[in-house]
């Protein structure tokens, strides 16, 4: 039975208080705000005790789902478990603030600076800036450099971005925030880019081609070299979306596939978390061409001397961020690569790629797949049989949760009906895969015979299957409080 937990409004009862404060120490003073400003009723705060807000809290932190719960196989998002340590980490920081004196701020470029080289190893590009704060605005930076550089040698024409319609959905909005024209890029049944579509497409308006790989249906490119040669001859850039570079580190770098740009969501691949609205951080690296246009500062060393913030960039396209970014998620990055090094980033990537695979297997037989290949880091499933018993992936994900398992990505990407996708993660052992590949061949089996049970999922919620569409439309976002008698 569903039972949903009282607002604290519902629970108030005048006169309780959770704390008590001493008598006002200090005379009142009057008239220091102007009469509109000044509150003519007391504001209509929940009164209660200590140990109600507390059980209230407490009741809602146990309906809360995350990675420290149970197995999060968000597809595309990494919802892997980041280890405790590297959220401490920052604490060594928390005494500094970027206003201080150049000698006080030295560790933080250090750090910063060394962060950056490693990345340009991990991802074979030449220079790297830490100001954006999160991977779409990784994206957004990466946009304004390719746009900064075509602008420089006066390739004004050039106001075109090509987007693989398989591509995630921040990349046309960032390319039209950057003032560019987005063109879609047709996918092959197989799950490649369409070499002929982008031959076709590509031109002297051709900025820049935005590509993750692997793509979001958890592919690897396979002609991405092919693709790379067309786009540079055609005069444009190639921008890295890195999303998923958690399958391919230590193992393949974006450099050495001809990318010039390439952001990397720092918050889901490289320890910090995700989700939860941030931080983030969506460090951008680029080859050489490009540092010249970089946001300023950026972090250097010269002669052997420490890393100090270089400001003298002419071509720079301007800051992006206050400061220096999101530097606490950069100490936590920092502290993952040191702690792996590189035989233990390409490890991640292989148990990524193995764990997604090894859910694949299973789950082939009773469900349908979007691509059947060999996938990377998550998998693309669709209902498959499911949909001939009237049971489509809403049904699916729904009956997950009453199973202790968080739903997978569903209904992206948008080229596949139906989609599921299932990033398993490196962090989940073989078990926890076992009994999310038995949570779904269950619902496999009560498809055929009670079908409408899973139509009935979640039953073990509070709050069942809410009009969604209504919900994100007109959304209830404010308390009304009923007149006391």
């Amino acid at each position: 039975m569903r039972s949903s937990a009282p607002l604290l409004f519902e629970l108030s009862k005048t006169g309780r208080r959770a704390a008590d404060l001493p008598p006002m120490d200090v005379p009142e003073l009057d008239g220091l705000l102007p009469e509109e400003l000044v509150a003519k009723e007391p504001l209509p705060l929940p009164e209660m005790s200590e140990v109600e807000l507390i059980r209230h809290y407490t009741r809602l932190s146990r309906r809360n789902f995350g990675v420290d719960n149970g197995s999060y196989p968000l597809g595309s998002c990494t919802m892997k478990y980041n280890p405790k340590i590297n959220e401490q980490l920052p604490a060594c920081f928390n005494k500094l603030h970027p206003l201080l004196d150049e000698l006080d701020l030295l560790p933080v470029w250090e750090l910063m600076h060394a962060l950056g080289e490693l990345l340009c190893e991990l991802c074979g590009m030449d220079q790297f800036t830490h100001q954006p704060a999160a991977g779409a605005h990784g994206e957004l930076t990466g946009l304004m450099l390719i746009k900064a550089y075509h602008d420089t040698r006066l390739d004004h024409e050039r106001n075109e971005i090509l987007v693989p319609d398989a591509a995630h959905g921040t990349n046309p909005a960032s390319a039209a925030l950057a003032g560019f024209k987005t063109i879609e890029v047709p996918s092959t049944a197989d799950g490649d880019v369409d070499i002929e579509a982008l031959k076709a497409l590509v031109g002297p308006r051709t900025a820049g081609l935005m590509l993750t790989n692997p793509s979001t249906l958890g592919l690897f490119e396979r002609n991405i070299l092919e693709i790379s040669n067309i786009v540079h001859d055609a005069g444009g850039l190639l921008y890295y979306d890195g999303a998923n570079m958690n399958a391919i580190m230590g193992i393949a770098r974006p450099g050495d596939m001809g990318f010039d740009v390439v952001h990397l969501n720092l918050h889901k691949t490289l320890s910090t978390p995700h989700g939860g609205g941030g931080p983030g951080a969506g460090s951008v690296g680029v080859k050489k061409e490009l540092i010249p246009y970089l946001p300023a500062p950026v972090i250097l060393k010269r002669h052997g001397g420490p890393a100090l913030p270089d400001y003298n960039r002419p071509l720079s396209i301007g800051r992006v961020k206050a400061f220096y970014g999101n530097f606490s998620v950069l100490v936590k990055a920092y502290a993952y690569v040191l702690s792996l090094g590189g035989a233990g980033l390409k490890q991640a990537s292989e148990n990524a790629v193995l764990n997604a695979n090894y859910v694949q297997h299973h789950l082939k037989g009773e469900f349908g797949l979007a691509n059947d290949r060999v996938c990377m880091h998550e998998c693309v499933l669709t209902p498959g049989p499911l949909l001939e018993r009237g049971i489509h992936t809403t049904d699916i994900a729904k009956a997950l949760i009453d199973r202790g398992f968080h739903p997978p990505t569903i209904y992206f990407p948008l080229i596949v009906p139906e989609a599921m996708m299932f990033e398993p993660t490196e962090t989940e052992t073989r078990e926890n895969l076992d009994e999310l590949i038995a949570a779904m061949l269950d619902i496999a089996e009560v498809s055929k015979t009670d079908p409408e049970a899973l139509h009935r999922a979640p039953e073990t919620t509070p709050i069942g299957r809410p009009d969604e569409t209504r919900a994100a439309r007109n959304p209830v976002v404010r308390f009304v409080a009923e007149p006391k008698e």
